[in-house]
């Protein structure tokens, strides 16, 4: 019975590290206004996240971007964020959502792996 919060504890959502230091430093999740946690970034980028619901094509962004990661030779994990309050802080509407150096770059599109590896290029060098 999960009446009112009783019975079954739901376990702790796992969290993944979003930026170049794989969570090395203390406070990996973003804190500062220029998105970079620790100050490393990695080819210029410090974070990488995909904003979703869980839906299919949330999860479809989230493998095109690790897709993408993995073929630009990045050493670092996309962060996948399902809280919903974290996503409306972003202001997005529609998802699923790419969020790049805590930026939102695409919204309310499934993105190819080449899609995404351009935008990632594309914001690296900003």
């Amino acid at each position: 019975m999960g009446l009112f919060g009783f019975g079954k504890k739901k376990k702790e959502e796992e969290k993944t590290p979003a930026c170049c230091c794989n969570g090395a430093c203390e406070t990996y999740e973003a804190k500062s206004t220029d998105g970079a946690c620790c100050g490393g970034t990695e080819d210029g980028i410090s974070s990488i996240k995909v904003l979703g619901s869980g839906c299919k094509n949330c999860h479809a962004l989230l493998v095109s971007t690790q897709t993408a990661v993995k073929q630009m030779g990045l050493n670092m994990e996309p962060e996948y964020v399902t809280d919903m309050e974290k996503i409306m802080a972003y202001g997005v509407m529609s998802m699923p959502a790419l969020v790049v150096n805590e930026k939102v770059v695409s919204m309310g599109k499934v993105l190819k792996a080449v899609d995404v590896e351009k935008l990632l290029q594309k914001h690296s060098m900003s």
